[in-house]
């Protein structure tokens, strides 16, 4: 059975840190190009970061560009994110997805196939 699992998610003030987990089962997480979304409220599912799985690239949008990171360990067939400098703006519900043209980091969601449920960031104070 496929499945995407995302935690760590949670409550965290402004400029703080996060960092969330996406594990895999059921496929081979390596042959795969991973991205992370995010939906706030009221708002369209928007692409921040992916990672490829022939070298390792990394891309982010311009809205998280150096304060998140993606990587992936695929003995553990595992992807993180680390979020850091948490801004309210940053308040989603986040998704890990993959792409089977692992070699193609893509910001579309009609490329992805395999999806999470889903975990709620919160940025307050």
């Amino acid at each position: 059975q496929v499945q995407l699992v995302e935690s760590g998610g949670g409550l965290v003030q402004p400029g703080g840190s996060l960092r969330l987990s996406c594990a895999a089962s059921g496929f081979r997480l390596d042959l795969y190009a991973i991205g992370w979304f995010r939906q706030a409220p009221g708002k369209e599912r928007e692409w921040i970061a992916c990672i490829s799985s022939s070298d390792g690239s990394t891309y982010y949008a311009d809205s998280v560009k150096g304060r998140f990171t993606i990587s992936r360990d695929n003995a553990k067939s595992t992807a993180y994110l680390q979020m850091n400098n948490l801004k309210a703006e940053d308040t989603a519900v986040y998704y890990c997805a993959t792409n089977p043209r692992g070699w193609y980091c893509s910001s579309a969601i009609s490329d992805y196939n395999y999806w999470g449920q889903g975990t709620q960031v919160t940025v307050s104070s």
